[in-house]
């Protein structure tokens, strides 16, 4: 029979590893940005609520906050990082205002996350108390986190299009948000299955909204250049546009 610890142990491992790929699935969309040097519609608000989460999430698993989570300060370290990487490739292609709110969005979460560790470990003095003021702010952290996408849904139904709606940030965070919500309730913890359970239910939403519009989605034209006519009297290149199937259904 398999102990309790053990089993949560190995659902923390397979956690963390969809959890990395959680942090990854945005490779995709900054790949794009930085080919065209230019961030589009594309919203911060997933990348911002993401880091600020991830650093409350680590704060939470240190031994003076709440020992013996040492899986859960490994992939929000991990995550820290990586969305970090993403948001100096954002800062690098946005316009000026933007770039002017990134940044003063940072700086406030900056200021709030060094307020609240001084605040914590002078004022709480037992794991418990500082647990529970800890865990309540990354209940509420984590939640945002997930519910980010959320912003681009009216979006997403107003155009009638996904294009600006990542398709595997949301699938992967169905997978991360279900791994943790059962690796929280083999050994009950309240503050990661809160946020997580309403997490998968956040992913099974975007996922919903994004099978009703794909198909709307309007597909970008192709360029196809066909080879040289070659006459006595006339030499050209003919260039034409060829339009997916998929367009000529929706017409």
């Amino acid at each position: 029979m398999v102990s309790a610890d053990v089993a949560r142990s190995v659902v923390g491992i397979v956690g963390n590893v969809i959890s990395f790929g959680l942090f990854l699935s945005p490779v995709p969309t900054f790949w794009g940005i930085i080919k065209k040097k230019d961030v589009e519609e594309f919203s911060p608000v997933p990348y911002l609520a993401t880091i600020f989460n991830c650093m409350l999430w680590v704060f939470y698993g240190l031994p003076l906050v709440h020992p013996n989570s040492t899986l859960v300060i490994t992939i929000n370290g991990i995550g820290l990082a990586i969305e970090a990487a993403y948001l100096v490739t954002f800062l690098l292609y946005a316009p000026n205002r933007k770039r002017l709110w990134v940044l003063a969005v940072l700086a406030a979460e900056a200021v709030l996350m060094a307020a609240l560790v001084t605040g914590v470990l002078l004022g709480a003095h037992t794991h418990d108390s500082r647990s529970m003021i800890v865990g309540i702010l990354c209940v509420i952290a984590n939640t945002c986190m997930y519910a980010a996408p959320l912003s681009v849904m009216g979006k997403v139904i107003k155009t009638k299009s996904v294009e600006y709606m990542p398709f595997y940030l949301s699938l992967v965070g169905l997978l991360n948000g279900g791994c943790w919500t059962a690796y929280a309730l083999i050994k009950f913890d309240l503050y990661i299955t809160i946020p997580n359970g309403l997490g998968v239910l956040f992913s099974i939403a975007q996922l919903i909204l994004y099978g009703c519009y794909y198909k709307s989605t309007p597909k970008k034209a192709k360029n196809v250049e066909l080879p040289t006519i070659a006459d006595k009297t006339l030499s050209t290149n003919v260039s034409i546009t060829v339009h997916d199937e998929d367009d000529d259904d929706d017409a």
